[in-house]
C-alpha cells in the first residue's frame, strides 16, 4: 500500500521499529518520528538511542524526543508537521493535546486482544496467566489508556511451551500487516467522507491487567501450583526474568535468575503447592545461563 496522509508516528522499543518500516517501505509518507530521549546505558553510561530513533535516522526522518509531553516547544515542533494521522506503538501514555492534534486522531497498536491487559506489560501478562490466545488491537485513542474503540483485532494461539520472548517477535511480525491494514482503512473512509468503523471495548467481561514489570513482581512464588509456576517463568522469559533465592549444595545463592522450570523431579527441584517443579535453565549473579546440571557440575 501507499498512502498520501501526513503520518507522525510514535513509539521507542524494537517491537514498535517494525510498523515504521512497513510504513516506511509501503511508500506511506511518514514525516516525523517521535521517541523517548537518549538514556545512558552500559558501563560507560553512554546514551543510547532507541531503536526507533536509529531506524527512523537511517532513513532520514525528523526525530522529536521530548521530556514533556505538554512542553510547549514540542507541542509547537508537532504541529508544525501537520500530521493527518499520528500512529502509536510501545511509547507513553499521550496527553489530551497531543492525540487529538491531527484531524483523523490518533492510534494505537497494542499487544493484546483489548479490553484485556491493558498496560505496559501485556505480552507477558497473558502467558503469566495461562492464556491459550492473544493478539494485537489498533483502537483511536481517547483519554483513559488502552480503552478506546477497536478499529482491527488478530489473533494468535499460545504455544503451550511458548515464552515471552517467542511470542513477542511473532506479535511483532503481526503488528506490520494491522498496522498497514488499518492505516489503510482510515484513509479509505477518509476518502469517502464516511466515519471509520469501531467497535467499543466490550467492559462486561472480567478484565486483567499488564501493570509494568519490576523487580518486586518477578520473583517465584513456591507457594503456587506447579503450573502457575511454570507459565510464571516463561512469561517472564528471556526478559526481565522471573528470579528467586536458591540453595545449593548449602551455599545460598541470591537473585538467580530462572528462564525455564517443569513440573516433576530434576536436577535442581523445588517443593510447591501441589508437587514439585525442576528448574531446568537460570543464571547466578555475575554469571551466564546455563543449564541446571552443568552448574550443579561446576559448583562442585
Amino acid at each position: 500500500m501507499t498512502s498520501s496522509l501526513r503520518i507522525v508516528y510514535m513509539g521507542t522499543p524494537e517491537f514498535a521499529v517494525a510498523g515504521l518500516r512497513a510504513l516506511v517501505e509501503n511508500g506511506c509518507n511518514v514525516v516525523a518520528v517521535v521517541t523517548m530521549p537518549d538514556k545512558p546505558a552500559g558501563r560507560g553510561h553512554k546514551l543510547q538511542q532507541s531503536p526507533v530513533k536509529q531506524y527512523a535516522l537511517s532513513v532520514g526522518l525528523p526525530v522529536l524526543q521530548p521530556e514533556r509531553l505538554k512542553d510547549e516547544i514540542f507541542l509547537s515542533e508537532l504541529r508544525a508537521y501537520k500530521a493527518d494521522l499520528q500512529i502509536v506503538t510501545a511509547f507513553r501514555m499521550l496527553p489530551d493535546v497531543v492525540w487529538s492534534m491531527p484531524r483523523l486522531g490518533t492510534f494505537n497498536l497494542h499487544a493484546s486482544l483489548l479490553p484485556q491487559y491493558r498496560g505496559a506489560a501485556p505480552i507477558n501478562w497473558a502467558i503469566i496467566h495461562g492464556d491459550r490466545e492473544t493478539g494485537c488491537t489498533t483502537f483511536l485513542l481517547r483519554h483513559d489508556i488502552d480503552t478506546g474503540d477497536i478499529l482491527l483485532q488478530e489473533r494468535t494461539a499460545i504455544g503451550e511451551t511458548e515464552d515471552a520472548g517467542s511470542l513477542h517477535d511473532r506479535l511483532m511480525e503481526m503488528s506490520i500487516g494491522l498496522t498497514l491494514r488499518t492505516t489503510s482503512l482510515i484513509e479509505d473512509c477518509d476518502r469517502q467522507g464516511i466515519p471509520v468503523p469501531t467497535t467499543p471495548q466490550d467492559t462486561a467481561v472480567t478484565l486483567l491487567p499488564a501493570p509494568k514489570l519490576f523487580k518486586d513482581n518477578c520473583r517465584i512464588d513456591f507457594s503456587q501450583s506447579a503450573e502457575d509456576i511454570v507459565n510464571f517463568v516463561r512469561g517472564l522469559s528471556p526478559y526481565p526474568a522471573a528470579w528467586c533465592n536458591l540453595t545449593i549444595h548449602g551455599q545460598l545463592y541470591e537473585n538467580v535468575k530462572v528462564f525455564r522450570v517443569r513440573k516433576g523431579e530434576g536436577a535442581i527441584s523445588v517443593p510447591c503447592a501441589d508437587g514439585t517443579v525442576s528448574i531446568e535453565e537460570l543464571q547466578l549473579p555475575g554469571k551466564k545461563p546455563m543449564d541446571a546440571k552443568s552448574l550443579l557440575n561446576g559448583i562442585h
